[in-house]
């Protein structure tokens, strides 16, 4: 394993320790109001810390980008470390026992570790750009469904951008008549990670984080998947508007996305 994977797998696993700690004691979690819809945790911002020291521990040079504390700039900013230290809080909060850390690390603007870890289920997904993709040391692929019709895809509602609605529902009922099912479970990191474990055979949404997709991004490109925005370009750390798959399945829901494609996503 690369050294800095070896802390970021370090680093996550000390964070996991922290969420499963809370899991068991929910009469502890304090839930505050941070944006629309949305809701940060003193077990997120606990986490939070214990990814923070563990990587600054090692890489006291190296600057970050966490979810809640910011940007903390290093005297090296080549590398940059991006934390999400508990996607998918609002499960936490509800009981709902799934929700993930992620962790990537950049260098010089590309994404070159990745770590996403389920500590409910103990799962660690894991990648080095080139390397390919893990699941607790596993070689993992994208899965080889050849058309939309008979998969399973994921999804997540715009609960923070609710404006959105109509062109996602729109999308959304066009995609459901033509696969099997679709999944919407809260945590778009695992998400991620479940496509490119073939567990899930697409995924897209509205107005995604880079810390919720960084880890997540890398996971699925090295397992085989194409990941794209919702024209089919690379616009989507900007837009946060994302897409992935193998390419045949890619290629049916970028169809079913653009006949529904509003100028406000249309980036």
């Amino acid at each position: 394993m690369h050294p800095m994977l070896n802390i970021a797998v370090r680093a996550a696993r000390n964070a996991g320790q922290v969420v499963v700690k809370a899991f068991s004691q929910p009469e502890n979690i304090e839930a505050m109001q941070k944006g629309s819809n949305d809701f940060v945790t003193n077990v997120d911002r606990d986490a939070e810390a214990a990814i923070i020291h563990t990587i600054k521990k090692s890489y006291p040079e190296h600057s970050i980008v966490a979810e809640e504390s910011g940007e903390i700039a290093g005297t090296n900013p080549d590398y940059q470390w991006i934390i999400d230290p508990l996607d998918g809080t609002t499960n936490l909060v509800k009981g709902i026992p799934h929700f993930a850390v992620s962790i990537a690390l950049r260098v010089k603007g590309k994404t070159e570790q990745a770590v996403v870890y389920d500590p409910i289920r103990d799962e660690l997904f894991t990648a080095t750009r080139g390397n390919g993709a893990q699941l607790n040391g596993y070689r993992i692929r994208v899965g080889k469904a050849k058309e939309m019709a008979g998969t399973v895809l994921a999804t997540g509602f715009p609960f923070k951008q609710k404006h959105h609605i109509e062109p996602y529902l729109k999308m959304f009922q066009s995609m459901f008549i033509e696969c099997a099912d679709i999944r919407r479970a809260g945590a778009p990191s695992l998400d991620l990670a479940y496509v490119a474990a073939g567990r899930i055979d697409g995924f897209w949404e509205i107005g995604l984080k880079p810390w919720e997709t960084a880890a997540g991004e890398l996971l699925a490109k090295e397992s085989g998947a194409i990941v794209t925005d919702f024209v089919g370009g690379h616009n989507y750390e900007n837009s946060g508007n994302m897409v992935v798959a193998n390419p045949r399945v890619l290629k049916e829901m970028l169809g079913k996305i653009r006949e529904n494609l509003p100028e406000s996503l249309a980036k």
